[in-house]
């Protein structure tokens, strides 16, 4: 008599299996996510201790043939992100939230590159008039780009893999796939998983790129199973604020280029257009000379970026104070306002505190505590920053100011928009105290501050009024 086959219970929001279904996955606390499907079969050989295998050929590292040159997609931001250009057999996977961008920027590009290869755009979600409308309107109805509508995993193989495959291959989106092999519907831990593994392993096989549209939860990150993102070559996020026309291209992963390099887009009705200079559309809309602002200089990938950041410390109305921040990481703004309250004696646990990163930018390194306390106290004493001013800085528990990485190339981006002066930690900077770069060194011409507490800081912006007197810093009970 055959056996039954075999069922397990997988969690269809992180895709962790269990022997039973419950109502509530033990992984990552989700409610109802769990379903059943069928278990893989076992390969023939399997748990034999590799008896019947084949031998593996082992090759040195040097090899004697040169990479194939990169394909450019004639989108320079798009190019950036992905290292240079786009690598044959490589295979990306792009996320972002519904109307953020996705499928007008991956048309464009297909468009841009269908002139010197053939390129396929398969949608699962969309009709083939429905494409073509967003085409007419992007003004790329007469690119020669191979249009399709399908979601059987079996048809598309059999399409590409054949003679004529193209070079680049678009799949929008992969949680609309599924594989007739398997019983679960479509958008499961076992479609997403399956289909993603097929494309790719037929990618590297012909030699063609391929693009995956990956759709995302609600607290952003890509839907499906974890292992998709470990398959693919590299992992792009599509961010933007619904208010903002700007968006951002990040890549998290990348194995043929820098992580967390960004390309930076502005939405209009032709498409989406290339900003070729971030930090000069960043601080296009900024206002000198008032209080809680100040512009820091980053870096994002390999790219110096300049942004204003904007904080408003205001008395709080009653009960417990807010704290609403846009762009930045909460749990980094508290730290720094615990810091200015025990180290530099601030009254500030008893006002709402608001901070926003103008622009739509999310900005995740280290180096903006300096620049967000920076505009906290100017925003609480009511003392504007110096307009002509730029900051940077990691500021540690007990107040000191640590150095970062890459400052020079956030001083030569500073110097080149025209600012006059920067404040950056003592450690970071080998000419200590207030004066000018010599001729020829990074950021010449800027007047440099460099401190090494966030007393300083406080101090420099008049801040001691807003002192408690029964609050003492440190370097006043010395």
């Amino acid at each position: 008599m055959p056996k039954a086959p075999a069922r397990t219970f997988v969690c269809q929001s992180c895709g962790s299996v269990t022997p039973k279904w419950a109502g509530r996955c033990e992984a990552c606390g989700e409610w109802n996510t769990i379903v059943e499907e069928a278990a893989p079969e076992r390969p023939p050989g399997a748990g034999t201790g590799g008896k019947g295998g084949r031998s593996i050929a082992f090759v040195g590292l040097k090899g004697e043939g040169k990479p194939p040159p990169r394909r450019l997609t004639g989108i320079a931001e798009l190019d950036r992100v992905c290292g240079g250009g786009l690598v044959a057999g490589s295979a990306l996977l792009v996320g972002g939230d519904p109307g953020i961008g996705k499928s007008t920027l991956l048309l464009q590009a297909t468009a841009a590159l269908a002139g010197e290869a053939p390129v396929a755009y398969i949608s699962g979600e969309e009709a083939v008039e429905q494409v073509r409308l967003r085409a007419a309107r992007l003004g790329l109805a007469e690119a020669p780009v191979l249009l399709a509508s399908a979601t059987s995993l079996r048809d598309i193989v059999a399409t590409l893999d054949g003679p004529d495959t193209p070079g680049v291959v678009v799949v929008d989106s992969i949680q609309t796939m599924y594989a007739d092999t398997l019983d679960s519907a479509p958008g499961t831990v076992a479609q997403v998983r399956t289909c993603a593994h097929e494309l790719i392993r037929l990618a590297k096989r012909r030699g063609f790129t391929l693009f995956l549209v990956g759709h995302v939860t609600k607290e952003g990150t890509l839907a499906g199973p974890r292992v998709m993102e470990h398959m693919v070559d590299t992992v792009l996020y599509f961010e933007g604020e619904r208010g903002h026309p700007f968006r951002i291209l990040r890549a998290v992963k990348n194995r043929y280029g820098a992580t967390d390099e960004i390309g930076v887009f502005e939405m209009t009705d032709a498409g989406l257009m290339e900003v070729a200079n971030p930090s000069s559309l960043f601080l296009a809309e900024r206002r000198g000379n008032v209080a809680g602002s100040c512009v820091f200089a980053g870096i994002e990938g390999s790219r110096p970026v300049l942004v204003e950041i904007q904080a408003l410390v205001a008395s709080a109305a009653g009960g417990s104070p807010r704290r609403a921040v846009v762009g930045w990481d909460s749990a980094r703004l508290a730290m720094v306002l615990a810091v200015l309250e025990a180290r530099c004696g601030l009254a500030l646990a008893g006002h709402d505190v608001y901070l926003n990163i103008a622009g739509g930018l999310r900005v995740s390194e280290p180096a903006a505590d300096l620049a967000v306390a920076a505009a906290l106290v100017s925003s609480a004493t009511g003392t504007p920053v110096p307009a002509e001013m730029v900051v940077f800085g990691e500021i540690g528990l007990s107040g000191e100011l640590r150095p970062v990485a890459q400052t020079d190339a956030r001083l030569k981006e500073a110097a080149k928009l025209g600012f006059a002066a920067v404040m950056l930690p003592a450690a970071s900077d080998r000419r200590r105290g207030t004066r000018q770069a010599p001729a020829g060194a990074a950021g010449a011409g800027l007047d440099r501050k460099a401190i090494g507490h966030l007393q300083d800081l406080v101090t420099a912006l008049g801040a001691d009024a807003a002192v408690r007197p029964d609050r003492r810093t440190e370097r006043e009970r010395a």
